[in-house]
């Protein structure tokens, strides 16, 4: 008998795996996107807590639902545009998230709950919504700030790690301090924390 949690993760996977786009594993298997990117969130989520919930869980799982439907680059540049484009995109992962839930036998109100924390909903103020965020910052740290600090300005890019560093908890503090990172990696996060 498979479990209300069980059928909402596969349901959630099922649609991860849609996405077009394939990443590269460090074993060398090509995997979706949002299916990689889901399965670190998880992965994250087990270091940090014992034992999470399974609205967490569920939330964690769930974060960037469909992300490739809302292109970035159908937004304006800049950072109003990047806030919309994050509204937005929250927004419709939080509500297929719920519908997901609920299809599979959750209450109207633990649906609501997991689409508020995917919303970033209550952010600094609620210990789901910080785990939540300590996991997206640490999949950035481990897997994409390589690559994204190549592309983007020197300056610009110590203030995203000082943005980032700002959001997360005392306990993600430690383990991205932990993260092995390149030479240019770890002077940005040294430039970016000897300066915050």
């Amino acid at each position: 008998m498979t479990s209300t949690f069980e059928k909402t993760l596969v349901a959630i996977d099922a649609l991860h795996a849609q996405d077009p786009q394939t990443t590269t594993l460090p074993n060398g298997d090509a995997r979706p996107k949002e299916l990689a990117y889901a399965q670190r969130m998880s992965r994250w989520l087990e270091r940090l807590q014992e034992t999470p919930s399974e609205l967490l869980r569920i939330a964690v799982r769930a974060q960037h639902l469909q992300r490739w439907q809302l292109p970035r680059s159908d937004y304006p540049e800049g950072r109003i545009g990047y806030l919309t484009w994050r509204r937005d995109q929250s927004a419709q992962a939080g509500d297929t998230t719920a519908a997901i839930m609920e299809e599979a036998g959750y209450s109207q109100e633990e649906a609501k709950r997991v689409a508020s924390m995917i919303r970033k909903q209550g952010l600094g103020r609620d210990s789901d919504v910080q785990a939540l965020e300590d996991c997206a910052c640490l999949v950035f740290l481990e897997n994409y700030f390589a690559d994204f600090s190549r592309k983007v300005e020197h300056d610009h890019m110590v203030r995203i790690v000082q943005k980032t560093w700002g959001k997360m908890s005392p306990q993600a503090h430690t383990l991205a301090l932990a993260l092995p990172m390149n030479d240019a990696c770890s002077a940005l996060v040294k430039e970016a924390l000897g300066s915050h």
